[in-house]
């Protein structure tokens, strides 16, 4: 199939233009037809996605899957996966049934709602498997148009100041990224991220405007990107806008932006910052080794007084984004393994907390924790869930969420060991908030009487966690399932990228001679 990434990208855009085109009405069977559209073509959407891990060489560390044609306007259209993609493709079309499957009890406007998922999902997607630069800008910026709708229109009382906050710091960050691929184009003569990762970027240094710019052309171009993908992910101290996001956002829009978007950022540092801009990526890593030991700690301490459940784990998001920076630059084997697994393993953690949170938010309508308590003595199996991924977000071994943690820290400490010691502090702290929400929510005696007639979780809700549980545990105990088919292309990522450096070394002692 040689249209395999098109189709998978395209399926659910095909879904969100059906329900545009043919469903009238908005009484309770349109409504039903539309989660049903949303429903099929997310699940297709992913059996199709299993054909591409299927057919997927892991040792081939080049792009596999690759399409490529002419698009509008002489821009070209390419498509394909490596083994760094591969898997948050599998992420996103893994989580989309399950995001689709914890909105069923939407009433207002479904099918515009269902709509934004859909296209949500396509623009997710494009990113991860465009090889343009114009392509994946595409991609990248447009996704924020659904997710802000998504905030605006269905999320909370607050829900218009999150949602602009939400577009205008994600979008301002990317105009200086527009700026820079500009440049690239300008300096390789091309726009293909095939050509442009074999590129080298001008790194001698200049002045600019009285200031002598060190690594050159590949500081700007570097310091462009981070500034979009920084906001993204988020780091600190650009964060400020998730909080206020998932607290606004329907629990379906949380999970998405906890467990695909914030993806996105640490996706573009390993696709562009490191292999593209070696140079300025060695020089800044200090200081991002900095800014994310200090994310981990900040934010985990943030956390610990928060009094809004979705707060507390937007808060914990942002710490354990903190990780899979620090393991990104690092840059060594484990340091981008580890980062990779960080990723994926919190896109089922931090999906399955929001989840969480979502079921007693629609039989109580609030999010306060002081609201809650004993929860166990009336809802046991809710919490054993709840029990389970807060032991993962905690990094207990025999979970997932144990796996990137230790080999992101372990990265860490070969590079600089002060920073491991600092970060490993937020290890601790995470320990200490999780707990401490687990136990005013769920432990104790059932003194409320509010919470007196709460139900247990219903099948529904127990089959949206079983494939979040399958591989939360399945990861912490055989996490090669997602080492083995990103090995090999981190190990070409970190091999071209310590050539560079040396070959930067090189070519700078002979022209001091």
């Amino acid at each position: 199939m040689g249209n395999l990434l098109s189709i998978v990208t395209f399926i659910p855009a095909m879904a969100a233009l059906i329900l545009a085109v043919f469903l009238r009405g908005d009484d309770e069977a349109a409504n039903l037809n539309a989660k049903r559209v949303a429903m099929f073509a997310t699940v297709a959407t992913f059996l199709v996605s299993l054909f591409i891990l299927a057919g997927f060489d892991p040792q081939d560390t080049g792009f596999q899957f690759v399409e490529e044609r002419d698009w509008l306007l002489g821009l070209e259209y390419k498509m394909g996966v490596d083994g760094i993609s591969v898997l948050f493709v599998m992420l996103t079309t893994f989580m989309m049934p399950l995001v689709i499957a914890a909105s069923w009890n939407v009433t207002l406007r479904v099918k515009e709602y269902m709509i934004a998922f859909l296209l949500l999902e396509t623009l997710m997607l494009g990113v991860f498997m465009a090889l343009d630069l114009v392509l994946f800008y595409l991609f990248f910026e447009a996704g924020l148009i659904p997710m802000f709708l998504i905030i605006g229109i269905w999320g909370g009382a607050n829900r218009i100041y999150a949602s602009f906050k939400f577009f205008l710091y994600t979008f301002l960050g990317s105009v200086l990224m527009l700026v820079a691929m500009v440049g690239m184009f300008a300096d390789a003569g091309t726009t293909d991220i095939e050509m442009l990762l074999r590129h080298e970027f001008a790194f001698a240094n200049f002045e600019l405007l009285g200031v002598q710019i060190v690594g050159g052309m590949q500081t700007l171009l570097f310091l462009a990107f981070f500034a979009s993908f920084a906001v993204k992910m988020p780091m600190w101290p650009v964060h400020t806008w998730l909080p206020d996001a998932h607290v606004q956002a329907p629990t379906a829009g949380s999970v998405v932006l906890a467990a695909i978007l914030l993806k996105l950022g640490g996706y573009g540092f390993i696709r562009f910052s490191l292999p593209m801009f070696p140079v300025a990526a060695d020089i800044w890593a200090p200081m991002i080794l900095w800014l994310s030991a200090i994310a981990i700690v900040y934010t985990s301490l943030v956390a610990l007084v928060q009094e809004d459940m979705k707060k507390l784990i937007a808060y914990s998001s942002v710490a354990h984004m903190g990780f899979v920076t620090m393991g990104i630059f690092a840059a060594n084997q484990q340091g981008v393994d580890g980062a990779i697994f960080q990723m994926i393993s919190h896109g089922f953690i931090s999906g399955a907390l929001f989840l969480c949170v979502g079921v007693i938010y629609d039989r109580m309508h609030t999010r306060d924790i002081d609201a809650y308590g004993g929860l166990v003595n009336r809802m046991p199996a809710y919490a054993l869930i709840f029990m389970l991924f807060t032991m993962a977000n905690v990094g207990l071994p025999g979970t997932s969420g144990f796996v990137g943690e230790f080999l992101t820290l372990m990265a860490v400490f070969q590079v600089n060991t002060w920073v491991a010691a600092v970060a490993t502090t937020g290890v601790i702290f995470s320990a200490a908030y999780a707990l401490w929400l687990y136990r005013r929510v769920v432990m104790g005696d059932l003194i409320k009487e509010s919470l007196k007639s709460i139900t247990d979780m219903t099948s529904r809700e127990r089959w949206i966690f079983a494939p979040l549980v399958a591989m939360t545990l399945l990861l912490g105990v055989y996490p090669a399932l997602v080492l083995d088919i990103t090995g090999p292309s981190v190990a070409a990522l970190v091999a071209g990228y310590d050539t560079a450096l040396s070959a930067a070394e090189a070519a700078s002692q002979l022209a001091s001679n």
